[in-house]
């Protein structure tokens, strides 16, 4: 790209900003002081548990609900704010629905070309087909929704909110509907389908390896609040407080001992790093001595008959090419680890392990929420 488009597109606002946006019902608020920013081209996802505030936020950017307060923009254009309500056909946005919303009378072209009144009959007879060609129906234009299965009903629902070219694709749950294998499968596809494409899109989900396969960036909602917007590494690997670190990933806390500012003591070892200035020892400040503790993910726990350090299997779970352990430390403490399948052992069996932690999140205690990274 020549720099002087690379000047401009730095220029040009992004395609969706929300700011300070807060909407109750009576009483209760379901979305509290939440901005965010996603430019062109990004798969942003809203994630989080029912009732925290996703679908509310996604029916507000269509611009199915008008704002109580702050504001929605698109391409650097107002279109929600109290008093300002740009309706939803007027937005250039496309919504793939949680049950797909098709109907049942046409056939999958009928559906495909349903929201595509502006254009020729031989525009979008050829829109259709390549759309066909995209999401992998061209064999099955003229079959009508019964006809087909369920990973088949949702292609169609994707093919139909892309046909208009909208500027923004939301969708809502897409894969809810879906059996396990098929879900992880098609996130993965419409991933593609969309990056290749080059459309900007937001996806709404409880499921976090939704999250993970689809999006660029993720907030993760609770209480009405993004606790932490960032990818996916990110949330795994530095939570912003215990909220996110429970939600993403599997992992425990560990009761840790602060040696000096750059040492942090647990059962496992002796970690080394930066240790916050409030968690060293000596801090009169913050009241709390040298303790502290440290969030470990099944990862940081790597299985090694060769450690001199042991650990009883307590539970075993198995997935395939791995199997998580989950085991009971000489203090009591339990802690979790991946190892290949091949390492099959038993309850009660006592195995070696070691640490191989690359990022390591401190913790104050538990009334402080916000992690100290290391």
């Amino acid at each position: 790209m020549p720099i002087i488009d690379r000047m401009d597109e730095a220029l040009r606002p992004p395609l969706l900003e929300i700011l300070n946006l807060r909407q109750h019902y009576g009483a209760n608020d379901v979305v509290r002081d939440v901005s965010l920013r996603l430019e062109r081209g990004a798969i942003g996802c809203l994630l989080g548990q029912s009732g925290c505030g996703k679908t509310t936020m996604l029916r507000c950017i269509a611009g199915f609900e008008p704002l109580q307060h702050g504001e929605i923009r698109l391409n650097g254009t107002t279109v929600s704010a109290p008093g300002v309500l740009v309706p939803p056909e007027k937005r250039r946005i496309g919504m793939v629905f949680q049950d797909y919303a098709l109907f049942p009378h046409l056939s999958v072209r009928g559906n495909i070309e349903f929201g595509l009144h502006s254009v020729s009959r031989a525009e979008s007879a050829e829109r259709v087909r390549k759309l066909g060609e995209t999401v992998g129906l061209s064999g099955l234009l003229d079959k009508y929704p019964h006809e087909l299965s369920g990973g088949q009903q949702q292609r169609v629902a994707l093919a139909r909110a892309m046909a208009p070219k909208p500027d923004l694709l939301l969708l809502d749950e897409p894969f809810s509907n879906l059996d396990v294998d098929l879900r992880e499968h098609l996130s993965i596809e419409v991933r593609d389908i969309l990056k290749r494409n080059h459309i900007t899109a937001i996806l709404v989900t409880h499921d976090q390896h939704e999250a993970f396969a689809m999006a660029d960036e993720i907030g993760v909602l609770h209480e009405g609040r993004i606790q932490q917007w960032g990818d996916s590494y990110s949330l795994y690997h530095r939570p912003a407080n215990r909220f996110v670190a429970d939600f993403v990933g599997q992992g425990v806390f560990l009761p840790a001992k602060v040696l000096n500012a750059h040492q942090i003591e647990i059962e496992l070892g002796v970690l080394e790093g930066q240790v916050p200035e409030q968690c060293r020892i000596g801090c009169d400040s913050c009241g709390r001595g040298c303790h502290a503790e440290i969030l470990l993910r099944p990862d940081d726990i790597v299985h090694d008959e060769s450690s001199s350090v042991r650990a009883e299997v307590l539970h075993r779970a198995f997935r395939g090419a791995e199997i998580l352990y989950t085991l009971r430390l000489p203090s009591g403490q339990k802690v979790l680890t991946l190892a290949s399948s091949h390492h099959n052992h038993r309850l009660g069996e006592s195995v070696g392990i070691r640490l191989d932690v690359d990022e390591v999140v401190v913790f104050p205690p538990a009334e402080v929420s916000a992690p100290l990274a290391i």
